[in-house]
């Protein structure tokens, strides 16, 4: 019995085929084969969102999701947004805002505060959109909303509302 699959798949823009076993979680398929360890595994159950990455525009919690299961997808990483020297806006305004204390949570906020950026300008709504019939506005609820499942035991919350706002060019 094979329990070993080949998984193709775009990585921070570069072509990556695996063989992973089966059971292999994203997660795991990018901290230990591919050595792109930005991303954390935190409760590794989904609850934290410390694993947060993209997977074709979307976030994902990569503990969830199998390698497998992403055959042909484009999935960025904390390192794919940008690099020292050439940072992604959203990773300069968590260093402006502050808006991280230890850093283990970080990359999976960075991640979903992109995304979450991205669903605004899509008018996809959240729980707390108050009029569906307007376009969605970025709102500290909106922002708080949207990135209730990334948690901070630090408690950097406000922080990180601060760097999303300006990132996304409003005063939330």
């Amino acid at each position: 019995m094979n329990l070993s699959t080949s998984v193709a798949f775009a990585v921070n823009g570069e072509r990556r085929e695996l063989v992973v076993d089966n059971r292999t979680t994203l997660l795991d398929a990018l901290r230990e084969h591919l050595h792109l360890t930005g991303t954390k595994k935190g409760c590794d159950h989904g609850q934290c969102g410390a694993c947060t990455v993209m997977v074709d525009g979307r976030r994902v919690n990569s503990c969830l999701t199998l390698a497998v299961m992403h055959e042909g997808d484009e999935i960025i990483t904390i390192e794919g947004l940008g690099a020292p020297g050439s940072l992604h806006p959203m990773q300069a305004a968590f260093v402006k805002h502050d808006g991280f204390q230890c850093g283990y949570c970080t990359p999976g906020q960075i991640c979903s505060s992109v995304a979450v950026l991205e669903e605004i300008k899509a008018n996809i709504p959240s729980h707390v959109t108050a009029d569906l019939t307007a376009p969605a506005s970025v709102t500290a609820t909106e922002i708080r909303e949207r990135m209730s499942g990334n948690i901070c035991r630090c408690g950097a919350y406000s922080n990180i509302v601060d760097a999303i706002t300006e990132v996304a060019g409003t005063k939330a």
